[in-house]
Order: structure tokens, then sequence, then C-alpha cells
């Protein structure tokens, strides 16, 4: 089922916590981010964030910290594995995934 028709009808929260993972997943890959910039660029809280972060095994993705500094949140995740999400597929469906878990994907080119 296409994105738009999944975008029409009732979504379950486990689906949109899934496209959430994934949208988070590929901010992560194209540029450096931590949780403020994270949440400065979706808006989504910084619980929200975390929890979804935490749960990126779930799906197959393996994530990391680095640690770029000396206090323990000067850093960034880094995506080590998308397992068997295909990264191609996120980056050519982001616009659509950021429209159903409500999150303007054109401030992506401004960040």
């Amino acid at each position: 089922m296409p994105l738009e028709a999944a975008a029409t009808q009732s979504m379950s929260k486990q689906h949109k916590a899934f496209l959430r993972k994934l949208y988070l997943a590929h901010l992560m890959d194209d540029e450096r981010h931590n949780l403020l910039s994270l949440n400065k660029l979706t808006g989504m809280p910084r619980r929200t964030l975390q929890d979804s972060i935490a749960a990126f095994e779930d799906i197959g993705i393996k994530v990391e910290f680095v640690q770029d500094g000396s206090r323990n949140n000067a850093g960034y995740y880094r995506i080590v594995t998308w397992g068997p999400i295909s990264s191609a597929w996120v980056d050519t469906h982001v616009d659509e995934i950021a429209a159903i878990i409500g999150v303007n994907a054109s401030s992506e080119a401004l960040a």
C-alpha cells in the first residue's frame, strides 16, 4: 500500500512510531545530530526522540553515539547499519513520511 493511501486511512500508533524511527534514522544518516539538534529540527519532544532512538534495534537499525568532546552529551548519533531497511527507499519517501508523522520535511533543507 502506498504511503499516500495509508495516510488517508486511520494509521496505528505503531505504524507512526515505525515511520518516526525511519525519519530520524534518515536525518542521522545525512548529518551529525544530537538530541538538541533533532529536537530543534523536528519539534519532537526530547523523550520521544530518546525512546525512538532506543528502539531502533527493534527494526534492525544499529546506531551509536559518537562522543565528541569532554561532556557526556557532547557528540552525535551515527547510523552503523540500516539492517533490513532500505535507506534508498526512505530517502525517496522522506517527504511523505514527514507528512504522516507531522514534521515539516522542508525545514530539513534549511538546517
